[in-house]
């Protein structure tokens, strides 16, 4: 039986018995228990002008603010304390040096820090307060225990000032007073090494900068708060319906947990957040213009996760698993300039050398916290390739525990993956991991995947006997495309970093079609304030989506998917067009619904002038032919020397022919050329080209080139046979219960 603390979805005919959490709870190690509603006292009203009503954001809560020295907390926190009405607590003076009878500093010199950090523990693991404004000390959340017991007690705050800012501040001597700074340690480093330590507990983080004004900053923390406090606010909901019935009624809200597991909508639409992704204003975005990219992509994935769904201490250790060491070059993501006004992101230095790792290194950890201990999930993906390889290498890396209650099952078109693509697929080798070969396109695999974890019939008898959820791996699951927004962020923010453009200055990007998901990412980060200007769409030989962002006609009929150099980019049923749609229309679900339910029935649709408008104005789009790809990648290695891959070649192609030159362009290399390395290999003239994909693999790295080749893709294993199914959903239907009958034991 299920942990009584889940959430069972009550129409077991819709998604069988999903049992998985909005919260964690403190009497398991990683508080998995706890409900969204309880992982803060309610909220019950919030105004910037009434103490009454700021009070009432807290309740009897405390609120701890954490930071490095000179970050301010004194000044913030008096703020706070005269705003709300409550008593501000500082640490240092009104606890330590009453307990000690003398200063800190005293204490530091006297015992040496070691010592210090655990009777300062030690006190604050017995402090008691409520509904206080409490101001740590920088060293207190250095001791594990007392940081557990503030939790417990009240909201941390982090304070989170650039640390050149903090150096300018204490200058003067002040920072050899810093707990754990001994001789020959620059103050740089302990601000780095606190830093990462302060990531590790805190509630909320508030960016700040040497502009902002204590006031500023004690509103923004108020805001923190309000956040954490109202846990029923970032819902989600379906492309195709506002609400989703539920016996008649309106269904409870949808949380990132619960469509995290759901991958799909009952309605069959897609989950979208309701109202967008929230704006960061300028300053935020600057301060994280200097971070590295694991750093910035935590603090956006904080601003995009509730707390009460994923904490930030858990999104760090996931960030940290995802990025910190899984990368073969030392800037993950790195913008290259190419020719021009043309940069290039480099997406495929990953353990898969795809974009798709930014996503799959993330999502299985996510998955797994969100899910019962006692519940089975199988991530089911159709594939073109790279989300493939990226899924079953991103779950392979998960604990023993995890992967125990895991699957993955991806069925590819057998024809239209390269021979490395297939050789990435079919050479993982663990039992819960697999990847199916189909004899037809990817447009018949996605229908099939949709179709099977809409079908409350099967995911019933699935969870029913083996206790297992179907979720989806590819862009059909909205927490793929959070990442993706990251990177194109990132992106803009290197070319701050290096000069190129000032922020708040326009870039275009353009990127290759796939499925309409990578394009739907920087429409998000538009959306969270990256000066995006165009959108360019670019399509490889079949143009469908070209047609249709000119056109507004999405017409499939007779419509066969040609075949080419960069099969990812011939996708004719994008999942996220339908997202884009959404977003574009305000969120007119019923337009939405209308318009996916005539192509469901006549596989086309025309979408409403007006909507058509709206696209132009942000989007372009074009298409290139398989000798221009070629063309290009010639033109560019005998240039520059550099070897751009056939998708980032077909995007270059398009983005000559329609961006104006008067700002920059970032054009999304998505791949490493190596994974499609015949194609490459004839547009740079070699002749006779063996057909063993080592051998490709072997002479492109001979040439010296960059992008240097991946070193995955050099020790990738020995081809072995796999399964390939016909055009059949009956067939497939078999492989996944084979899947799950024999990876999960049946629980009752």
């Amino acid at each position: 039986m299920f942990h009584p603390s889940c959430r069972l979805v009550k129409n077991i005919a819709i998604k069988g018995l999903l049992a998985y959490h909005r919260g964690r709870a403190s009497n398991e190690s990683n508080s998995r228990l706890l409900t969204r509603k309880t992982f803060f006292s309610p909220i019950v009203s919030f105004s910037a002008s009434r103490t009454a009503s700021l009070s009432s954001c807290t309740g009897h809560k405390n609120i701890f603010i954490m930071g490095l020295p000179g970050s301010g907390k004194t000044t913030v926190g008096n703020i706070l304390g005269s705003k709300l009405g409550h008593p501000v607590i500082d640490l240092d003076d009104h606890i330590l040096k009453k307990e000690w009878n003398m200063t800190a500093g005293e204490k530091l010199s006297e015992i040496g820090w070691e010592q210090f950090v655990e009777e300062e523990g030690k006190a604050l693991s017995s402090f008691s307060a409520s509904g206080s404004i409490v101001l740590l000390t920088e060293s207190s959340p250095m001791h594990s225990a007392a940081m557990h017991h503030v939790k417990q007690n009240g909201i941390v705050i982090y304070l989170d000032v650039n640390p050149e800012v903090i150096i300018k501040r204490l200058s003067g001597g002040r920072g050899n007073r810093i707990v754990g700074r001994g001789s020959g340690v620059s103050l740089r480093e302990i601000l780095r090494c606190r830093r990462k330590i302060y990531n590790k507990w805190c509630d909320a983080r508030v960016l700040c900068d040497s502009g902002d004004s204590a006031e500023e900053v004690a509103a923004n923390v108020l805001k923190a708060v309000k956040r954490c406090e109202d846990t029923e606010s970032e819902v989600f909901v379906s492309t195709r319906n506002k609400f989703l019935p539920e016996d008649g009624s309106v269904s409870e809200r949808k949380f990132f947990s619960d469509f995290l597991v759901e991958g799909l909508a009952p309605d069959g639409g897609l989950y979208v957040p309701q109202g967008g992704l929230s704006e960061l204003p300028p300053r935020e975005w600057v301060r994280l213009v200097d971070l590295p990219y694991s750093e910035r992509a935590q603090i956006l994935l904080e601003k995009c996760i509730h707390p009460a769904d994923v904490p930030a201490p858990e999104l760090y250790s996931m960030v940290k698993k995802a990025y910190a060491d899984n990368f073969a070059c030392p800037r993950i993501a790195p913008v290259r300039h190419l020719v021009h006004n043309q940069y290039v992101q480099e997406l495929f230095h990953g353990p898969t050398a795809s974009f798709r790792d930014f996503s799959l290194l993330l999502l299985p950890q996510l998955l797994a916290y969100c899910t019962s201990n006692l519940c089975n999930h199988l991530l089911l993906g159709a594939t073109s390739g790279d989300t493939g390889s990226a899924a079953l290498n991103g779950f392979s890396r998960l604990p023993e525990a995890e992967k125990r209650r895991s699957a993955v099952l991806v069925f590819f078109p057998e024809a239209g993956v390269s021979p490395v693509q297939r050789l990435q697929m079919t050479g993982f080798r663990e039992g819960n991991l697999k990847a199916v070969g189909v004899q037809s396109d990817l447009a018949f695999c996605q229908q099939a995947v949709r179709q099977m974890l809409g079908d409350p019939k099967l995911t019933g008898h699935l969870a029913v006997e083996c206790g297992a959820v179907l979720t989806a791996a590819d862009s059909v699951n909205w927490a793929q495309l959070l990442p993706q927004v990251i990177f194109h962020a990132s992106a803009y923010l290197d070319l701050v970093s290096q000069g190129t453009v000032a922020f708040g200055e326009p870039v275009d990007v353009c990127i290759p079609a796939g499925d309409f998901g990578n394009i739907l990412s920087a429409v998000y980060a538009k959306q969270m304030g990256i000066p995006i200007r165009k959108f360019i769409c670019a399509s490889h030989q079949s143009g469908v989506l070209t047609k249709f962002m000119r056109t507004g006609e999405y017409d499939l009929r007779d419509r066969q998917l040609l075949p080419s150099s960069s099969p990812a980019t011939e996708v004719l049923k994008p999942s996220s067009l339908e997202r884009y749609l959404f977003h574009i229309s305000d969120g007119d679900w019923q337009l939405v619904r209308g318009l996916f339910s005539q192509f469901e029935r006549e596989r086309y649709f025309k979408v409403p002038r007006a909507l058509l408008k709206r696209m132009h104005q942000d989007c372009l789009a074009g298409w290139c032919s398989e000798e221009e790809c070629l063309a290009a990648i010639s033109a560019v290695h005998s240039a520059t020397g550099y070897i751009l891959d056939t998708r980032a070649a077909a995007a270059k192609v398009v983005a000559d022919r329609l961006q104006d030159r008067t700002c920059p362009v970032i054009i999304s290399s998505t791949v490493h050329p190596a994974k499609f390395a015949p194609a490459v290999l004839k547009a740079l003239k070699f002749q006779d080209v063996a057909e063993d994909p080592f051998d490709q693999l072997n002479l492109l790295s001979s040439l010296g080139s960059l992008p240097p080749m991946h070193a995955d893709l050099k020790s990738l294993r020995d081809p072995r046979r796999h399964k390939v199914c016909d055009a059949n959903v009956s067939d497939l239907v078999e492989e996944v219960e084979t899947v799950v009958r024999d990876s999960f034991l049946k629980v009752t």
